[in-house]
């Protein structure tokens, strides 16, 4: 063995000096004869890869921002979701999503919009939130006509047929009976905490259409909220991966002239309602003891989201509220990961690993364009739900203490690492550039994010929770809450140094 690895070490110098002979005056640093010269990729200034927006005469804006490669994304952002429906029943954005990239003029079914994207490598997707609907597409740069066609008839020109519609129906029954099935509750407490939070008005409408609503909504109705809210002054056409150039001239020649199917009268019943916090609570009571069978179920819970006003995406203290929200963190008690994972975050510290019986604990911030809502989200066995409740109203109470230098400038780095890796997606980038623009007419690019994060100190954090913890309490609870405290009890709790609550005395256990 030793002579044969010396042997090939023999072997290999014989080779290096044979190759040195070859090029006795060549420098790393200077190209090799014969073999061309290679092209490096060079920044030619940031402003190659800003957002550029322009507004075109009809009032549509068009938005975008160059990024290398081949493929681009492109939609087309509506203000327009379920917190619009004021003056209609609610459902109809719900409707909607379901509806996208059905027959449209052009097309005469989904089958056939799908073949043209395939051409192209591309998918579509619709999606609907309380304040937008997004109508996005992912295909080959070499595509983009055709793409802003399709996203154009699919936008202003769908057919909206009945067998479409009575399909919808069913895909919207089958949805609500599995949210209320479906192990995961989230997205049903957060439906309720919102009910809860904006009683009656805007983001409190229901983002999912209500069982009654199903048969009420028809093509009539669709067409009469479809004038009023699809308008070129409330769309934003966004692009990302493509030249603003070709996006703003394919614009013109497929959204600026075009007539609604709807007609283009002027837009009438547009709900121009300011969001108005009310807190308060709601609660469902549910058998949650079967819901999710099998060798290892999952045992009963019951589930309390507690939140608290926050503010607008518009206003300054937005920045501080997010970093706020990162620093409470949490998750389940089953997550497993380092730093990165949120393990040192308060509610992991001072929640899960001190309370073993506790599921969940976690921090979520909703922000609108008139107001917003931090909460948090906790899950435990039934007969513990008192002091599980005392334990979440403790943590926001202790929001208001000084943040530690160490855990605020992980909260402020961990935010800004999902941010900017965030921000490596395209599909990402392009609904941060269609919501902003959407939403401010103008886009703050992450360095500018950064830069205000870090400018976070820990007397901001402590401003914004005391502001937030002069609102009243939003609560939502799920399962069986024969343990649950009063609303009241809840609220003095909230107002008190050390959120505790009340105590009660019983005779009988």
């Amino acid at each position: 063995i030793v002579q044969s690895v010396y042997d090939y070490c023999r072997f290999g110098i014989a080779v290096c000096r044979q190759y040195s002979s070859a090029y006795p005056s060549v420098s790393l640093s200077t190209p090799l004869p014969g073999i061309p010269k290679p092209v490096f990729a060079s920044v030619d200034g940031h402003e190659k890869y800003e957002t550029k927006i322009t507004t075109l005469e009809n009032g549509l804006k068009v938005a975008s921002r160059n990024k290398f490669g081949q493929f681009c994304t492109v939609g087309i952002l509506v203000n327009s979701g379920s917190r619009h429906e004021a003056k209609y029943p609610s459902g109809i954005a719900h409707f909607l999503e379901k509806l996208s990239f059905s027959s449209t003029a052009q097309f005469e079914s989904k089958d056939e919009i799908l073949l043209t994207l395939e051409k192209h490598g591309g998918i579509c997707d619709c999606q609907t939130s309380r304040d937008t609907t997004m109508y996005a597409v992912s295909a080959e740069v070499k595509g983009l006509d055709t793409v802003v066609n399709l996203l154009s008839d699919a936008v202003l020109q769908p057919r909206l047929l009945d067998e479409e519609i009575e399909m919808t129906r069913m895909a919207v029954r089958f949805e609500l009976e599995d949210l209320n099935m479906r192990p995961d509750p989230e997205p049903l407490l957060t439906e309720m905490i919102h009910a809860a939070a904006y009683r009656g008005n805007t983001v409190g409408l229901p983002r999912f259409c209500p069982p009654e609503n199903v048969e009420k909504i028809d093509r009539k109705l669709l067409h009469k909220y479809l004038q009023s809210y699809y308008c070129p002054q409330r769309m934003v056409l966004a692009g990302v991966g493509i030249e603003h150039e070709q996006l703003v001239q394919c614009a013109r020649k497929y959204l600026l002239n075009v007539k609604p199917v709807w007609s283009t009268s002027t837009p009438a019943n547009v709900d121009k309602s300011v969001a108005q916090y009310t807190g308060g609570i709601v609660k469902m009571v549910k058998d949650m003891s079967d819901v999710s069978l099998g060798p290892t179920p999952i045992p009963e819970l019951t589930h309390i989201m507690i939140g608290l006003e926050s503010c607008s995406f518009l206003e300054d203290d937005f920045i501080p509220f997010a970093v706020l929200n990162m620093m409470m963190g949490g998750g389940g008690s089953f997550s497993a990961g380092g730093p990165g994972k949120g393990m040192f975050t308060r509610l992991y510290l001072n929640v899960l690993n001190r309370h073993h019986w506790m599921y969940n604990a976690t921090s979520y911030h909703h922000s609108y364009e008139d107001s917003g809502l931090l909460c948090i989200h906790a899950s435990a066995d039934p007969r513990q739900v008192r002091e599980m409740v005392e334990i979440i109203t403790r943590e926001f109470i202790q929001m208001a203490g000084t943040a530690g230098e160490m855990e605020l400038e992980r909260a402020k780095t961990q935010l800004k690492s999902m941010l900017m890796m965030n921000l490596e997606s395209r599909p990402v980038i392009f609904e941060d550039v269609g919501r902003q623009v959407l939403a401010t007419g103008k886009r703050k690019l992450p360095h500018e994010l950064c830069e205000l994060i870090s400018n976070v100190t820990a007397s901001d954090i402590k401003r914004v929770t005391m502001k937030m913890l002069r609102s009243k309490p939003a609560v939502a609870a799920l399962g069986d809450l024969s343990e649950l405290p009063l609303y009241e009890d809840i609220q003095a709790a909230l107002s008190s140094k050390d959120g505790r609550l009340p105590r009660i005395y019983r005779l009988f256990r």
